[in-house]
């Protein structure tokens, strides 16, 4: 469900966004097939500018999951050095760097993504809301990037220990039961499970809701692991958790 206080973005076969001059829903894709330029804007590397570039990267990969031709650039001030690290870290596929944002090369649309209040051209923007306090200097990076993802990019993240932990659980829990549901048998991803997946991130990027799904699907008696498995496979297209990493390991 769409987070209180956001117009909702109604679920459609393409992805609609949420644009923050308007607070009304676009398609992210007009075109079908028709290029869309993906234009982060960074100003620095703290734990907001790096959700910024997280948020981009599942634009992205939301984009890519639909069928859609994306070309992703990162533009920005100071220390991107150090955000390309963090985002690398993170498992933040890499953008090109864009020195002149305006110059395209014939695409149907445009989607700035920026911190909320930061600078960005006239266009379809994406904001993105602040993260507060940044993480202390020995985190897991990817219950870090699950912690950025649990709340709805709108809403603000406040990073503590203990939000941290619980986010290292889940992905351990998570990537364990993956490992587990790939000796059984494979079976499709649900077609219920697949449209209420869709329908997530879909909807203005509700990856809160992805993650909803997969907590459902941890526990439903009636889904076989194969199923499962599968499942979580195809969200992980998304997500970028690595939670098929331990396949193959011992038990």
């Amino acid at each position: 469900m769409p987070a209180c206080g956001r117009p909702p973005a109604y679920a459609r076969l393409v992805l609609r966004i949420i644009d923050a001059r308007t607070g009304e829903p676009v398609d992210a894709a007009p075109a079908r097939r028709g290029l869309t330029r993906v234009a982060v804007h960074a100003s620095g590397s703290d734990t907001t500018n790096l959700r910024v570039l997280l948020v981009g990267d599942l634009l992205v990969r939301t984009l890519e999951l639909g069928g859609t031709p994306v070309w992703a650039l990162l533009t920005g001030g100071r220390r991107q050095a150090e955000l390309r690290a963090g985002a690398g870290a993170l498992g933040i596929r890499p953008f090109e760097d864009s020195p002149d944002v305006g110059a395209g090369l014939g695409e149907a649309q445009v989607v700035h993504v920026a911190a909320r209040g930061g600078q960005a051209p006239d266009g379809v923007r994406i904001a993105v809301a602040s993260v507060e306090p940044d993480p202390p200097g020995h985190y897991d990076p990817a219950a870090l990037r699950l912690a950025l993802i649990t709340r709805h990019h709108s809403v603000p993240v406040r990073l503590d220990a203990a939000g941290l932990d619980d986010a290292h659980a889940t992905l351990a829990r998570w990537r364990g039961a993956v490992a587990r549901w790939a000796r059984q048998p494979s079976r499709p991803v649900p077609d219920a499970v697949r449209r209420r997946l869709r329908d997530a991130w879909e909807d203005d990027l509700d990856v809160p809701g992805v993650l909803d799904v997969l907590r459902h699907v941890e526990t439903e008696p009636d889904l076989a692991d194969g199923a499962r498995f599968e499942t979580y496979a195809y969200a992980d297209r998304l997500l970028g958790l690595e939670l098929t990493r331990e396949l193959g390991a011992p038990s």
